[in-house]
């Protein structure tokens, strides 16, 4: 009975070892992968961008003097005309200090008239002592005396005139705080914005300080989304290059437009140190919907370029490895240190050994990416799994992944 359980464990052993062997000389197993073709295609560039819609001349108004609204003629929504009554502003106060100004001038007005009396009296004494004096029927000290007070009084005509003009020019300040007022439009448009009411106070405006805005008038007839570019992308972003506008409050339609403006520095954020650099772009919309409010939610593509026919890879097939380079040998300053290429499977098959393949590439499309040097066409590549490709190396023996029946693609279930 031992004898034969021998005989069973040595015949084990050499199975194993058998198929140790067979193993051993088939190789190693290929590695699943997805696979691509290389072809051409038409590809279009873009850039994708949130924002808001407004219009493109809007106007904020604040008070340019401190004082109780003491009439407001317009609500939000309403269309007005350059020019068109929009509220008042207590006058009271602007009005008595516009009088007062008005009364001291007139005052001073008497006083240049009698100055320029007093002037033409001192001018009729010094010629009568003059004639006195030459007669020498006077003496030199009432002579020199009646000189004396042509002088002083034409001195005080011009300071009585000085005051005038000071006084005239105090009017005029009154008398604009007294317009300022009034407010009325600066432009054609629509009321988009009403942030005070009748009886509150209105305070003089502060640059940049939204608290100190009455009203905001909006031209909507012609009518821009301001978009925010990542840093990333704004080098591709050029004036008048088109773009496709979606907006959240106009489902299924999409809208026409053209860069009118890039912006230059970045958008000023929160102190967040990790806060991604944005610039602000703005594109006019050419068809803008009848009844369209500014402050809506929009989504752009900027479409930045556009080559058709081009041999064309899918973005996930692109492998950047280090640059080979014979041994001992550094890189050159400026040299660049890696390359991008692309893994293409032996003789375009389904299952073989794979071989990186350096290549140029130009424009990026949504999921594929021009080809200028490298592949001729119809090679296989590598297209992912991205694990896959993280690890693949020249040689490696790789066949296409088998497609999930579809029933269990479409997650159907079957009968036993």
């Amino acid at each position: 009975m031992r004898k034969k359980w021998v005989w069973i464990l040595l015949a084990v052993v050499l199975l194993g070892a058998l198929g140790a062997v067979a193993v051993s000389r088939r190789g190693p197993r290929p590695t699943p992968v997805q696979l691509a073709k290389v072809e051409r295609q038409d590809l279009q560039a873009k850039v994708a961008a949130n924002g808001k819609i407004q219009a493109q001349k809007k106007v904020e108004i604040s008070a340019t003097i401190m004082g109780q609204i003491t009439q407001l003629a317009v609500r939000e929504g309403d269309a007005v005309k350059k020019g068109q009554f929009l509220l008042e502003i207590d006058p009271a106060n602007p009005r008595a200090v516009a009088r007062s100004s008005e009364a001291s001038m007139q005052a001073l007005l008497r006083d240049v008239e009698s100055a320029r009396a007093n002037l033409e009296l001192a001018k009729s004494d010094y010629e009568r002592a003059r004639a006195n004096f030459e007669a020498k029927i006077i003496p030199r000290a009432d002579y020199e005396r009646a000189e004396t007070g042509v002088t002083t009084s034409e001195a005080m005509l011009r300071s009585a005139e000085r005051r005038v003009e000071q006084a005239r020019a105090q009017l005029e300040g009154a008398r604009d705080t007294l317009s300022k007022t009034v407010v009325r439009a600066p432009i054609d448009g629509i009321v988009t914005a009403r942030r005070v009411e009748e009886g509150e106070v209105a305070v003089i405006g502060i640059q940049n300080s939204p608290g100190t805005v009455l009203l905001t008038i909006s031209d909507m007839s012609v009518v821009e989304t301001e978009l925010e570019v990542d840093e990333a992308s704004i080098p591709q972003v050029k004036l008048g290059q088109e773009v496709k506008l979606r907006i959240d409050a106009y489902p299924n339609r999409t809208f026409s437009g053209v860069v009118t403006e890039v912006g230059s520095s970045p958008i000023l954020q929160s102190s967040a140190v990790d806060q991604a650099v944005k610039f602000k772009v703005k594109a006019q919309i050419k068809d803008p919907p009848e009844g369209i409010k500014p402050g809506l939610t929009a989504q752009a593509d900027i479409l930045t370029g556009f080559a058709p026919q081009v041999l064309a890879v899918p973005i996930q097939s692109i492998v950047l490895r280090e640059k080979e380079r014979p041994a001992g040998t550094q890189p050159q300053v400026g040299e660049a240190r890696e390359e991008e290429g692309v893994y293409i499977v032996e003789e375009g098959k389904d299952e073989g050994k794979v071989a990186f393949v350096p290549i140029t590439t130009g424009l990026m499309g949504e999921l594929s990416i021009e080809v200028k040097s490298g592949l001729k066409g119809d090679e296989k590549l590598v297209s992912g799994p991205f694990k896959v490709l993280r690890t693949l190396k020249p040689g490696d023996l790789v066949v296409k992944e088998k497609e999930p029946p579809k029933d269990a693609a479409a997650g159907g279930a079957t009968e036993d």
